[in-house]
């Protein structure tokens, strides 16, 4: 039976195949559009703004081709945090909260991207883009 024969034989009508491969191709265009976002994302400048209740202690620039440094927030309490900047991307080195979560969250590098967050010491790093269309302009 060749090509010719099953299309015959079967239900599918000339216009049914054209639909089909109409549908097909368009659930790919969420991909494409999503690309074309995170490219023009990419362009901004990022920075990492570390937070703890919710008041911003500092701001990290994170560039390509930047420097790799640590910094170390402590409270008066005792509690400390070691943050590693490595180009254009943060991560928490160590924590001497309980769970350890916060460390096993690994790097973030991306605007939008789900924050660290340590919880215990109610700390969170999360990275932001600016377009740099006017001073302050985010894009979440």
């Amino acid at each position: 039976m060749n090509f010719k024969e099953f299309i015959q034989k079967s239900y599918l009508r000339p216009w049914d195949i054209v639909i089909i491969l109409l549908l097909t191709i368009s659930s790919f265009l969420p991909l494409v559009v999503f690309g074309i976002q995170n490219t023009a994302q990419d362009d901004a400048t990022k920075q990492a703004v570390l937070k703890v209740d919710g008041e911003v202690i500092k701001v990290f620039e994170l560039k390509e081709d930047g420097p790799t440094y640590t910094y170390k927030y402590e409270d008066s309490d005792g509690d400390y945090n070691l943050i590693e900047v490595s180009g254009d991307r943060i991560r928490m080195v160590e924590s001497n909260c309980g769970d350890q979560i916060c460390v096993k969250r690994g790097w973030i590098s991306k605007a939008g991207e789900t924050p660290i967050a340590c919880l215990p010491h109610n700390l969170f790093i999360t990275v932001e883009a600016s377009d740099g269309s006017e001073d302050g302009s985010l894009i979440y």
